[in-house]
């Protein structure tokens, strides 16, 4: 149907917009209540995202925290690998390497430490376009689309604690594992800590999720229990 070429351009924009959204087929109370289910949802989702990154965080950030979890804990970076079959040096030596793997996932810990704050805020910003679709998916269907909405943004909160843990406190382990690697330097070492850190944290944040909705109380957020709960 074609539209008056002299309808104002506000509302033949939102005319457009909701023809294409499908909604000017909904009665008006219809409507209504479609726009009112998305808000909720989002707010419900928002809500479970907060709890999920806030209890996930909270775990890396111990003592151990990456080294004890079971999704999180990672392996040696790529950057101590990529010389092929033939690691140099003491990164030849089994025992070294199982050594330096720990050590590098303590590191990590303070990356969770720096970016908690800030993940915990991104997780309440956000939108989701169909979220009774999310809350009737998966168990870790908020997080999968949390993660694409962030895309490189929790790496980049990562790295800078990250850097400031390997100056602040040099570990012997790792000093001697990136002086045998040609001009790598400690830049190089927090971003690619950063880089297994960050995707060991997303499968924490997934396993948080799937947790409270299994047992919504976990979240300490009525609101959030009552919804689930429906």
């Amino acid at each position: 149907r074609r539209m008056p070429a002299d309808m104002p351009l506000g509302r033949r924009e939102f005319v457009v917009g909701a023809l294409a959204a499908g909604l000017m087929a909904m009665p008006g109370m219809a409507l209504a209540q479609a726009v009112a289910a998305a808000a909720d949802g989002n707010d419900v989702l928002r809500r479970l995202m907060a709890a999920s990154t806030q209890r996930a965080f909270a775990r890396l950030a111990l003592p151990e925290g990456f080294w004890k979890s079971g999704v999180a804990r990672f392996n040696l970076p790529i950057l101590f690998t990529k010389t092929g079959g033939n690691p140099p040096g003491v990164l030849a030596d089994t025992a070294f390497r199982e050594q330096l793997i720990h050590k590098l996932n303590n590191v990590a810990e303070a990356g969770a430490r720096g970016a908690s704050a800030a993940m915990t805020d991104a997780s309440r910003k956000l939108t989701f376009a169909d979220p009774q679709a999310v809350l009737s998916g998966r168990p870790t269907a908020a997080t999968t689309e949390m993660r694409l909405q962030m895309g490189t943004n929790m790496l980049a909160m990562l790295i800078p604690s990250i850097e400031q843990a390997l100056i602040a406190a040099p570990d012997p382990i790792v000093t001697q594992a990136t002086a045998i690697l040609p001009g790598v330097t400690t830049g190089d070492v927090a971003h690619a800590v950063a880089l297994s850190a960050e995707n060991g944290i997303w499968y924490e944040i997934g396993a948080a999720e799937a947790e409270i909705r299994a047992n919504p109380s976990l979240s300490n957020d009525q609101t959030l229990v009552a919804a689930l709960r429906r």
